[in-house]
């Protein structure tokens, strides 16, 4: 019975090693024909006034639970004070605030960077001193550099002078999502949202064992003490994990200074731990500056705001949209994949 389950772990384990080395290859195929669709795709800025889907909403409203002489008389009135305002901003047209909207959905490889940096070009050409940008941020973190990448696009925001950054997290901004969200000007967060995991993680499968064992040699061969620590395939010596602890370090060191800087009252050093915490204990570390979720705050700043959803469009053949939906099903099953080998998997998280 024990060489029987000894057997069957060695077929599992080759069998796990051959379906993560095809869905490595599958989604790199996937993405490549994408890239090679799209080379230099085209897309647009598309603008909503959001104040305007939110009389909608309440016009919807209205007429369900109104009888018609009410709802006439409540429109005539709204029509009234409409008037009055534009009348009144017509000579200034800084009367009232105003704020862009963006929306951040993070993935392991960050891709809604792309969009990210037209919608932020796209608001410092327009922005004056006064504006707020509101970004909805939603993240559990990802890889290293492409995060980093994204902060840079909130940082552009944040250097702008006489520009507010206001950061929304009603889910979770975590890791490489919480490097992003620091660095705005204040950041509201759902009770329940998640953020921190200041911290780097990062976990490599080594089979050289089992390929040893089957009579598998594998020769990896560098020039450069260090370019080479930790391999999938080859042997692994203390001297590459010593290395490539240091450089999990030298990214945690970076990761909490940047931190830091945007969030000086912070204690960095508390939090920095890897840890993640709910709202309402992020709030009590200084992780968040509020409990609110942008729903409720976008309403409130409808009542004296012009909000603007800014958001940017590439258009998309059915063919793309195959080919991007394939990719993004290989890629959660990897990611799924590799967190139940791995127990955690190989990004900044």
């Amino acid at each position: 019975m024990a060489d029987f389950f000894a057997e069957y772990g060695l077929f599992l384990a080759k069998s796990l090693t051959f379906l993560l080395v095809a869905l490595v290859l599958l989604s790199a195929m996937a993405g490549l024909a994408l890239r090679n669709r799209r080379g230099a795709p085209e897309g647009s800025i598309e603008v909503k006034r959001l104040n305007d889907r939110f009389d909608d909403l309440r016009l919807s409203v209205q007429s369900a639970v109104l009888d018609d002489a009410s709802f006439k008389k409540q429109q005539k009135a709204e029509k009234k004070a409409r008037k009055a305002r534009d009348k009144k901003g017509a000579g200034d047209d800084r009367e009232r605030p105003r704020a862009f909207v963006l929306d951040f959905l993070g993935d392991i490889e960050a891709s809604a960077v792309e969009a990210l940096r037209e919608e932020v070009s796209a608001v410092l050409l327009e922005a004056r001193e006064g504006d707020e940008v509101v970004l909805r941020l939603e993240s559990p973190g990802g890889m290293v550099h492409s995060y980093g990448f994204a902060a840079s696009q909130v940082e552009r925001l944040r250097a702008k002078e006489g520009l507010t950054v206001t950061v929304c997290v009603d889910r979770v901004a975590a890791s490489g999502g919480y490097l992003m969200a620091a660095l705005g000007h204040r950041i509201l967060a759902a009770p329940f949202a998640i953020l921190g995991s200041i911290g780097v993680v990062a976990q490599v499968p080594n089979v050289h064992r089992l390929l040893k064992k089957n009579d598998v040699d594998v020769e990896v061969l560098t020039a450069g003490e260090y370019k080479r620590t930790l391999t999938v395939l080859g042997e692994n010596t203390e001297q590459g994990r010593r290395k490539f602890v240091e450089e999990l370090e030298d990214v945690h060191r970076l990761f909490k200074a940047s931190v830091q800087a945007a969030r000086p009252s912070l204690s960095v050093e508390a939090v920095a731990t890897g840890e993640s915490w709910f709202g309402t204990d992020a709030l009590a570390r200084g992780l968040c500056d509020h409990l609110e979720t942008s729903d409720s705050y976008l309403l409130r700043r409808a009542d004296d705001a012009e909000l603007f959803e800014v958001r940017w469009s590439v258009p998309q053949s059915p063919l793309d949209r195959f080919l991007q939906g394939a990719q993004g099903t290989v890629n959660r099953a990897l990611e799924g994949a590799l967190n139940r080998v791995l127990n955690r998997s190989s990004w900044l998280r």
